[in-house]
């Protein structure tokens, strides 16, 4: 069953005048329709907010799409929702989908060649593996709550900006400019908001994200952290370490998303510039903010979809286990909360994927690492030494773990 859910935009405030509506799905051919006035629910001995309560009883074994509304949008103006797995409410995984990133003509322009997901899908959970298959006695997360907050806005989730980019004239193409609603900012926010009012008191959370959800899950665990005051939290960004900076990298791709004027509020970014910005100061500063949580990354030491991205801005890719060890000691230059895994090969990301069940470095399982990182026991660092093929657990092969 699929729960949509139509709030009031300004996701919590009830209004007495104003009605609200759930609709519950039970099969295609049959919605049932409740209608409640937000004073009656205010006036229920619980407390709870209207819609908020009523969400939550409504939520049902599986995934649930949750529609936040609002300003909530995707990139070419399709509506945004999100996805909720109930488990222990006690234990919590909130997940930033990947799905590219575009900050010229030529990569935001669906009819050229584009390198982001524009909308969302309903099935998006429906497609992952790894740490999403709840069913696997090997899963170190089976049995916790999930949402997922999936990425649709080419701005690795950190964008507030409407960027108009012209794109050029080719054959069968003529010249036109190219809306992107850049609001990864304001999904995510939605996103935390819902998460704030139906799970009040998790003991345990996990902060992750894969490839370019990946990039903003430090900066998403500080601000998780500030909330669940109680928690114990852990972090780990998933096939994003290696984006290192280069002179060849003139793009203003932070401007465009109105990331660093949203950053611009914290006195860590409140004077950086484009060229002195990096992935890096996300974890820095909530490192720093947080020292009780122990962030981390993982990354294949030769991830052909980063070196593609590093390629768009004119990097020198020849390597990127040089850049990601590169990119580690900037970070551990800076705090002692910080740990990574570099696996062989050159995948994209894992903890959606079965390898993370194969995946090893000396005998040491990724899943098993990822296990103990949740489980907040200090995990050490984990780099392979021959890179050039993963390695993997007895019995399995390449493409069938």
């Amino acid at each position: 069953m699929r729960v949509t859910a139509n709030i009031p935009a300004h996701l919590g405030q009830c209004d007495a005048r104003e009605p609200w509506y759930i609709f519950i799905a039970h099969d295609p051919g049959r919605v049932m329709k409740i209608r409640q006035s937000a004073a009656m629910a205010a006036a229920s001995l619980t407390g709870l907010l209207c819609w908020a309560a009523a969400q939550a009883d409504s939520l049902t074994e599986g995934w649930n799409s949750i529609e936040p509304g609002g300003d909530t949008v995707c990139s070419d103006g399709s509506g945004y929702r999100f996805f909720v797995r109930p488990g222990d409410s006690r234990k919590l995984v909130v997940y930033f989908q990947g799905g590219g990133a575009c900050w010229f003509a030529g990569n935001c322009d669906t009819h050229l060649e584009p390198s982001y997901k524009p909308r969302v899908a309903e099935d998006e959970p429906e497609r992952y593996r790894g740490i999403f298959e709840f069913d696997n006695p090997d899963n170190p997360f089976a049995d916790y709550s999930v949402v997922m907050a999936p990425y649709c806005t080419a701005d690795v989730h950190l964008g507030d900006n409407v960027a108009t980019y012209a794109a050029p004239a080719g054959e069968d193409h003529q010249p036109h400019p190219v809306t992107i609603r850049h609001k990864g900012l304001i999904n995510a926010q939605a996103v935390l908001d819902w998460t704030y009012e139906h799970f009040s008191a998790p003991a345990e959370i996990f902060v992750t994200g894969s490839s370019a959800g990946a990039i903003p899950s430090p900066y998403y665990a500080w601000k998780i952290a500030d909330h669940y005051t109680d928690a114990r939290i852990a972090q780990l960004g998933d096939g994003a370490g290696g984006y290192r900076r280069s002179a060849a990298d003139t793009s203003d791709r932070l401007a465009r998303w109105g990331t660093l004027e949203h950053l611009a509020q914290y006195p860590e970014f409140a004077d950086m510039t484009e060229a002195e910005f990096t992935y890096e100061h996300l974890y820095i500063a909530a490192a720093k903010r947080h020292p009780q949580i122990l962030f981390a990354e993982y990354d294949a030491a030769e991830d052909a979809v980063q070196k593609r991205f590093l390629a768009m801005s004119g990097a020198d890719t020849a390597t990127l286990r040089d850049l990601l060890l590169a990119n580690h000691a900037d970070i551990r230059a800076e705090v002692d909360n910080f740990r990574a895994y570099v696996a062989g090969g050159d995948s994209h990301t894992i903890l959606a994927r079965p390898e993370f069940y194969t995946f090893q470095v000396d005998g040491r399982r990724i899943r098993d690492w990822v296990a103990d990182l949740a489980a907040f026991r200090d995990v050490s660092d984990v780099v392979c030494r021959q890179c050039a093929e993963a390695e993997l657990t007895a019995g399995a092969t390449p493409g069938n773990p």
